[in-house]
């Protein structure tokens, strides 16, 4: 079983040959004279207070703690708004990584057509805004962009002209790009991360590379070789891709079609959907009905990206809290731990998971 290790503790150096004294009146009986007791108490201090900078100890305070990694704005809301509401609720450490700002997405609303890459380009930095919303809305308040704002850009679908963009994240530097989350993780030491398969879902190259650098990432945090500057080893303990099931896309095309919709133009079958997966394949069903209302208020954040009018508000407005409500994922690092149900799917994401 994989297991986390023990955080450090902070006064291994600066206590290294100090007498055990927490108090002048302690300096007394130990022999030493009560000014110099208090001296040497506030130098501990000191020393304590300069590790706690380098050394995040309130992080450790959070007994779960996960982080999703993510290619652009509106991928956490689509995929884990539920999960991520509901793991804040219940007082988890939740850390989200977005790698890119989203500058290629396509504009839903005509009203903002003219940030478009090909005009005024500002797309990006008005989805900055829309993340910070729909992170409000699920509770979520460490988010970061990797690299920072910016770093990384867009790359657009595949087989465009911004896929060779130099600055584009399909063109980043996979070490770099690893080392800036391998940051991340040993600050935040999650014990469990989630991000997308093999394939990027669908096949996006943001998602791929998202992808690849979060399981690399995954492997450098731990391995204490790597960037010993750039924080404590961390073992991640379960690694999830996001999924959805393809019993449950087919319900909702059928309810769609009942109801004189599609979910997609020309969609039939899920067995045409890239991104469904197998039932068997998922380990994990989540269930964050409870937080139905704040997944469609993130929704409704991205507001360029999903039309009211589209087909994830009308699937909503269909099956409701099931669609939208439970969040399936993949386990595909670590150990699987006690399911529920007919297929044995866990329903914690941190099932098995020493604290």
């Amino acid at each position: 079983m994989t297991t986390t290790p023990s955080p450090p503790d902070p006064l291994d150096d600066p206590a290294a040959g100090v007498p055990e004294i927490d108090s002048p009146e302690a300096a007394v009986a130990s022999g030493v004279p009560s000014d110099a007791a208090a001296a040497l108490l506030a130098d501990v201090a000191g020393e304590v207070d300069a590790l706690e900078q380098e050394i995040d100890i309130e992080v450790l305070d959070r007994p779960r703690r996960i982080l999703l990694v993510h290619a652009h704005p509106d991928d956490e809301t689509i995929n884990n708004a539920a999960t991520m509401a509901k793991y804040v609720s219940e007082h988890a450490q939740v850390t989200l990584v977005t790698c890119t700002l989203g500058e290629g997405g396509e504009i839903v609303v005509p009203d903002l057509a003219h940030m478009a890459a090909d005009r005024d380009d500002t797309l990006g930095q008005h989805r900055v805004g829309e993340l910070a919303a729909a992170c409000e809305a699920i509770g979520v308040t460490d988010h970061r962009f990797l690299g920072g704002p910016g770093r990384w850009r867009d790359s657009g679908m595949m087989g465009t002209p911004d896929n060779d963009d130099p600055r584009s994240f399909w063109q980043a530097d996979l070490a770099e790009a690893t080392r800036e989350l391998v940051r991340i993780v040993r600050e935040t030491r999650p014990q469990v991360v989630v991000t997308y398969d093999e394939n990027g879902g669908y096949g996006h190259p943001d998602h791929i590379q998202t992808h690849r650098v979060t399981m690399a990432a995954v492997d450098a945090a731990g391995d204490r070789s790597y960037a010993p500057g750039d924080g404590e080893p961390w073992l991640v303990a379960k690694v999830y891709y996001n999924a959805v099931p393809r019993s449950v896309l087919q319900a909702g095309i059928d309810l769609m079609k009942q109801q004189g919709s599609e979910l997609f133009p020309g969609l039939e079958s899920a067995d045409d959907v890239p991104f469904a997966v197998d039932d068997a394949l998922i380990t994990a069903e989540v269930d964050g009905r409870d937080h139905f209302d704040a997944k469609i208020a993130a929704m409704r954040a991205h507001r360029s990206q999903i039309s009211v009018d589209g087909p994830f508000f009308a699937l909503a407005d269909g099956v409701g809290m099931r669609a939208f409500g439970i969040e399936h994922y993949r386990l595909v690092r670590g150990d699987r731990g006690q399911g529920e149900g007919p297929y044995g799917w866990e329903t914690d994401l941190f099932a098995g998971v020493q604290h």
